[in-house]
């Protein structure tokens, strides 16, 4: 499962030329503000991040973060995810986009096909998501996935209360 498609995307497994993409993505305001500060401050930060976080989990597990590309124009736009994270049972669909094209039905379009294509290649039937309490666009699509609020918690090395969902 390293590509996948829908009617406008391309979901491609992250590697290192993507290094570029993430050191923007994971600088935008908005990612930073929901989902926290990776220290990426270079191309090699984000090469290194790409290779100690991303990689290995493919390896372990067959799939792992994806970068959105528009089929128009093979542009990169955002990254769509199942995650094994520290301090939840249940693996975590994630996703984040570059904030030009949030709004626009991106991420729901990647992330619905990314849980399709997990439960039919690997078996992955149940699915969670965490955001901030104040991320209400996220709070929206993760519940129109048709994952349900859960419960407050909080994971390992992270102080923030998060809203936990599961489907």
């Amino acid at each position: 499962m390293k590509t996948f498609e829908t009617e406008r995307l391309i979901m491609k497994l992250a590697d290192l030329d993507d290094a570029d993409f993430f050191l923007e993505l994971y600088n935008t305001p908005s990612f930073i503000q929901y989902i926290g500060d990776r220290n990426l401050r270079t191309k090699e930060d984000a090469e290194n991040y790409i290779l100690n976080r991303f990689l290995p989990q493919f390896q372990k597990l067959g799939f792992g973060n994806y970068v959105v590309i528009l089929k128009e124009d093979n542009t990169k736009i955002g990254a769509v995810g199942i995650f094994e994270r520290e301090g939840l049972d249940v693996l975590d669909i994630g996703f984040s986009f570059l904030e030009k094209y949030e709004g626009k039905g991106y991420a729901y379009e990647s992330a619905n096909r990314l849980k399709e294509v997990a439960a039919i290649d690997f078996g992955v039937k149940k699915l969670s998501a965490i955001t901030t309490k104040d991320n209400f666009s996220s709070q929206k699509l993760i519940e129109k996935l048709g994952l349900k609020f859960q419960k407050i918690i909080t994971i390992p090395n992270d102080d923030a209360e998060l809203m936990y969902y599961e489907n």
